[in-house]
């Protein structure tokens, strides 16, 4: 649990970090840009995040159900949610035939957990609890909260950028000795968005992990989501479901994802760019947990 908090921790300083090093090459030392862009990230994300469960149910089509509709599944996330001191979370369902779940909400008195029908005819039972643990166990660590800090952050950097690259371009040959250097204006431009992006991604990939570690410390044992994982993993690809890009980072796996794209053990560019471990990675952490 520190490793992963810790690397959290310095992820999201690294970002902070970034965007005072972009604002200074970038704004020549000027807040305006600074702010702006802050404005602009809070807005976008902000509202994202406070109706974050509103679209990702919208998102998948899912609908929110009662003990009466599915009596197994709801009193599962309720016994669940009640072994983690959490309070009742809304459940919902998902039509889509791939097997996977996601959680939302901005805390956990307003969170969601949702399965796919696939997952509930996919999988067994403690395969599915092992899932919803895992769900239940982001609404704990509070991750909505803590990508959406990612996104904005990210999406502050980006705005930043965008906005002094413009500045220049309409700058022309103006000569100002306060001016920063367009070249390095340029390249920061460039780079900077690229840089947020990857931190961002590595801040979710990093949540993943210690979501399969909560969840596998709920249950007493990781062998039911290391499971469930390798089954998700080989149904994914023969089962198509249509999501927004911006929610497919909430699901277990990524939806959006080709089979195999990211398994394999030696680190790429792929691993890089996905918001996801490799599963086999995550099966591997879980398998070799003890309790």
């Amino acid at each position: 649990m520190f490793r992963n908090t810790m690397k959290t921790t310095i992820l999201l300083a690294a970002m902070g970090g970034l965007i005072v090093g972009v604002a200074s090459v970038l704004g020549g030392g000027s807040s305006g840009a600074v702010m702006i862009g802050l404005v602009l990230a809070l807005v976008m994300v902000g509202g994202s995040y406070w109706f974050s469960d509103k679209l990702a149910l919208a998102s998948s089509k899912a609908q929110v159900i009662t003990e009466a509709d599915h009596p197994e599944f709801y009193g599962m996330v309720r016994d669940l949610a009640a072994r983690a001191n959490l309070p009742m979370p809304r459940v919902a369902l998902s039509p889509a035939d791939q097997p996977n779940a996601f959680a939302t909400g901005r805390n956990p008195s307003n969170a969601v957990v949702c399965a796919t029908t696939g997952l509930l005819s996919s999988l067994s039972r403690d395969e599915v609890e092992g899932v919803m643990a895992h769900e239940l166990m982001h609404v704990r660590n509070r991750d909505i909260l803590i990508g959406s800090v990612a996104a904005a952050i990210a999406t502050a950097i980006s705005s930043i950028a965008q906005m002094a690259m413009f500045a220049t371009m309409f700058a022309g040959g103006r000569d100002d000795e306060d001016r920063p250097n367009p070249l390095a204006i340029l390249l920061v431009s460039m780079i900077a968005p690229l840089a947020a992006g990857l931190i961002q991604m590595a801040v979710s990939r990093s949540r993943e992990f210690e979501a399969d570690r909560s969840a596998a410390e709920l249950l007493g044992n990781g062998e039911p989501l290391a499971r469930a994982l390798e089954r998700i993993e080989m149904l994914a690809a023969t089962r198509p479901m249509a999501v927004a890009p911006a929610q497919a980072q909430a699901y277990i796996h990524n939806p959006l994802a080709e089979f195999g794209g990211r398994r394999g053990g030696g680190p790429n560019m792929t691993k890089l760019f996905s918001t996801h471990p490799a599963t086999e990675e995550r099966i591997r952490r879980l398998r070799q947990m003890s309790f």
